[in-house]
């Protein structure tokens, strides 16, 4: 299976390098009020696909936070329902003690 992936994963970057090759040809991406940059169209692809990249990881790492707490708080619940049926097992093993006798 690793070598499947690696074939695949060579394949791939052989399709993108080939797409990078053909696309050296230099753009020019304007923005407002007369602002402009110019460079080769791969690098700016490449550019704003790492940004929207960044963008999605940080949009989605509240997400991401909120759910390592609740798994945090589900696994101290688990751990203490744990250690109520390990008490539960032991009680239920140990033999009854004996009446007490009181003296009147």
């Amino acid at each position: 299976m690793k070598i499947l992936f690696r074939i695949f994963a060579a394949i791939l970057f052989i399709v993108f390098f080939g797409f990078a090759l053909k696309n050296t040809g230099e753009v020019a991406l304007q923005f407002f009020m007369g602002y402009e940059i110019r460079g080769p169209l791969v690098l700016l692809l490449l550019g704003f696909f790492a940004c929207g990249a960044v963008l999605g990881v940080l949009a989605m790492a509240p997400t991401v936070f909120r759910y390592r707490r609740e798994t945090t708080r589900h696994r101290k619940i688990i751990a203490t329902m744990e250690k109520d049926v390990q008490a539960q097992e032991l009680a239920r093993t140990q033999p009854p003690l004996p009446d007490t006798v009181a003296h009147l």
